[in-house]
């Protein structure tokens, strides 16, 4: 059982690896590159309420792609603040890039989920034995394009003989 999260929670090894489906080497991993500190009561770690929102923040930064030094970066801002303008510019530098390529990888994600949606459509369109409009079709040949190009190195056929 997972324990409210207060201010003063804390937390075991065990409680957040199952929390967030890391093994706690993960956690003593991210422990070591300075990224959570947690205290000790013997041999035993105990992870705080802001412990817990760095595994957060980390395996969700992660998620999206940023590298872990990009990551701790991330978590450091308070550090990097402290550093004046000569850590200020390019940590901002370096954020506009990123939010620029995660913007770009949206925009491919979107275009990939819009294809195949008209592909779904398509074939249930088929299954249903009737004619799909004009706009399924041509969203269909462009999925169906999209699929044979992809396949073309696995194949050894141009796009256009699979």
């Amino acid at each position: 059982m997972i324990k409210p999260v207060t201010p003063d929670a804390e937390f075991s090894i065990r409680e957040l690896s199952l929390e967030f489906g890391v093994t706690p080497r993960t956690l003593r991993f991210y422990e070591q590159k300075g990224m959570i500190h947690p205290q000790r009561r013997g041999a035993a770690r105990v992870y705080s309420a802001s412990d817990r929102a760095r595994v957060d923040l980390i395996l969700r930064g992660k998620r999206v792609g940023f590298a872990l030094d990009e990551i701790k970066e991330i978590l450091d801002l308070e550090a990097i603040d402290r550093g004046g303008r000569e850590r200020l510019e390019p940590a901002i530098t370096r954020f506009e890039e990123r939010i620029r390529v995660l913007q770009r990888q949206r925009e491919d994600v979107d275009r990939a989920i819009a294809e195949l949606q008209a592909g779904l459509e398509w074939m249930r369109e088929r299954l249903e034995d009737r004619e799909p409009p004009d706009e399924v079709k041509r969203r269909a040949r462009a999925f169906e394009a999209l699929a044979a190009a992809r396949l073309e190195p696995w194949t050894g056929l141009p796009a256009d003989q699979s």
